[in-house]
């Protein structure tokens, strides 16, 4: 999901569908500066102002707003219409997922979780058992461990979305454990800096004043 450089372990394909969205970049770039900024709805407007006539898809960044925003319909909207065009994309389905469990608590896994085509999986070993914990194929100690195993990115992204499930969840002081630990991270703190996603761990915990 990470436009600018995230790790060079972690260079997502959508880099390339970003870099060429021509004179839209900079309504991105906008909306992605007022969302660290934790002005949500501003960053909501400057997306809107990025998408072309009739397209909404390859705009994840928004659909992480909408979900910050509360909008969990619109976030899920959002990234179901990025994977039709990006069928391998784990964290989209993974960000759906949590918008599906915001709006249906009550029901794990989600009836209509989005699935990787058949015999296909993410390259990175992290974001597979990430996608399995949020369709009930695998547990947080499974999650756990294995970003207690990984690098500095592996345990990043484990604490990161460890505090997102457990949050669509509603077990609120164990996602706060988690994505305060995400955010002390070696990876947040200095080689991932500049990743977006730790942007969205220091939003998450600002707006639910986990700091």
């Amino acid at each position: 999901l990470v436009p600018t450089l995230s790790s060079t372990s972690y260079v997502r394909p959508r880099t390339r569908l970003f870099l060429a969205a021509g004179p839209n970049r900079q309504n991105i770039f906008e909306g992605m500066e007022l969302f660290r900024k934790g002005d949500i709805q501003g960053s909501i407007d400057r997306f809107d102002a990025s998408v072309p006539p009739g397209s909404s898809a390859y705009l994840w960044q928004r659909g992480i707003s909408y979900y910050y925003n509360d909008e969990f319909a619109k976030g899920s909207k959002q990234f179901r219409d990025d994977v039709l065009q990006s069928p391998l994309d784990v964290e989209e389905i993974v960000w759906d997922a949590a918008c599906l469990l915001r709006m249906y608590p009550e029901t794990f896994p989600p009836t209509n979780v989005m699935s990787l085509p058949k015999g296909k999986s993410d390259r990175r070993p992290i974001m597979s058992i990430v996608y399995k914990l949020f369709r009930g194929e695998a547990t947080e100690r499974d999650l756990a461990d294995a970003g207690h195993k990984g690098g500095p990115s592996e345990e990043f992204y484990s604490l990161l979305y460890l505090g997102l499930f457990c949050e669509a969840r509603g077990e609120l002081s164990k996602a706060e454990s988690y994505m305060r630990s995400a955010a002390k991270t070696k990876y947040a703190e200095a080689v991932g800096s500049r990743d977006y996603m730790v942007d969205v761990v220091k939003v998450h915990c600002s707006l639910r004043h986990w700091t």
